[in-house]
């Protein structure tokens, strides 16, 4: 497959290509390039959409980081007489190509703060500031660190963080903290210039988990998160930290619950905060625990920012980075099936969420605490 860069593609008249995102529905949610259609890998071979495409049109296929557009095989009887081409570098490419000057940087951090101080005040600061006073997340002399994965959910985290302590209601202390496990350069490169475009002073260190697991055939992304969290308590805690916070929102929360009873046989949820079994004195805090997905993704557009959903160096073949150990397909399909009830039910979300509230211990038949069961049984 011949490759192109990003900058060779702006040369080209756009009637004479159509560009083609191979990656998955969980990766493309969060962003494609304009003007681009999308066909998944593995559907490539038989798609309606791609036949219909002019013979004498370039293909450009662009994965996440360009590795997996460039194990197309060009040669396939589907391609046969189609000039094709992989996009360098991928989706990550296009959006480093579109790094923005100082002067530019400066604009956009503006922009941002105002936009969470107006426009999104009520549907992002006001939730944040509600999870943190209702779950007491942020307490007199705390040392937070806010841990930053490059998504759109840490960096808007980081933000409303710096939002809250201009406020000086309660005196506490901020680490931006950035673990690189064994990150793409380009994806390192662009955590560092998001970071720096919203002026978040991050402190960056490095471990070698992605190397550990890469060997791992089951549950990689679980083993990876757990240990993930590890390095992050322990840096933390060595840094003067006796918090971290993860960017966990409400959605995350209501599919959790779901994904529990559906696929785990239990019912669980993502707690707003929780003490360390392993770090003594050191709690995890999600003051996101409020505040909507949707949301975040209209803050995001709204100033024309481009984070990844996952910056590991599986991305183009796992696209998980959740704690629970679920993939990205299993998270996606009860989005939907929320998605789909929520037609019927316009409170369907608030009651999952609400139902972790309402428990009633009379009508359960066994639960666990401190890992001992109780049955209705032992007092019936």
């Amino acid at each position: 497959m011949k490759e192109i860069t990003y900058e060779q593609l702006k040369s080209l008249a756009e009637d004479t290509y159509v560009l083609i995102d191979i990656r998955d529905e969980g990766l493309t949610a969060y962003g494609m390039i304009p003007g681009a259609i999308h066909i998944y890998n593995e559907d490539l071979e038989n798609s309606r959409e791609l036949a219909d495409i002019p013979k004498n049109k370039k293909l450009i296929f662009y994965c996440e980081i360009g590795r997996k557009s460039r194990e197309i095989d060009d040669t396939l009887e589907y391609l046969e007489g189609r000039d094709c081409y992989s996009l360098t570098d991928g989706y990550v490419g296009y959006v480093s190509a579109g790094m923005s000057t100082p002067e530019d940087k400066e604009e956009k951090r503006k922009k941002a703060e105002e936009s969470i101080q107006k426009k999104f005040h009520k549907q992002l600061f006001s939730p944040f500031a509600k999870a943190c006073k209702t779950y007491k997340l942020i307490e007199e002399g705390d040392h937070i660190a806010v841990c930053i994965s490059g998504g759109k959910d840490s960096m808007l985290m980081a933000k409303l963080f710096q939002e809250i302590k201009r406020h000086r209601q309660v005196d506490f202390d901020l680490t931006f903290l950035v673990m690189d496990p064994g990150y793409n350069t380009e994806n390192r490169k662009l955590i560092e210039s998001n970071a720096d475009a919203l002026g978040i002073p991050i402190t960056v260190f490095e471990s070698t988990i992605f190397d550990a697991v890469d060997t791992i055939e089951k549950n990689p992304c679980y083993l990876c998160a757990r240990m993930r969290r590890g390095y992050l308590y322990s840096r933390a805690k060595a840094l003067g930290c006796n918090k971290i916070a993860l960017g966990h929102h409400y959605d995350d929360v209501i599919e959790t619950i779901l994904m529990g009873m559906i696929h785990g046989a239990q019912i669980q949820t993502m707690m707003p905060k929780l003490h360390s079994t392993n770090f003594e004195g050191m709690e995890l805090i999600r003051p996101l625990y409020l505040v909507r997905e949707a949301d975040i993704c209209a803050w995001r557009d709204y100033n024309d920012l481009h984070f990844l959903q996952c910056a590991c160096h599986f991305t183009d073949t796992c696209t998980t980075c959740h704690e629970d150990g679920t993939t990205s397909s299993k998270r996606l399909e009860t989005k939907k099936l929320i998605a789909e009830l929520k037609k019927t039910n316009p409170f369907i979300e608030s009651n999952i969420f609400r139902s972790v509230e309402n428990v009633n211990l009379d009508t359960v038949i066994e639960y666990k605490k401190d890992g001992i069961r109780h049955n209705f049984m032992d007092e019936y």
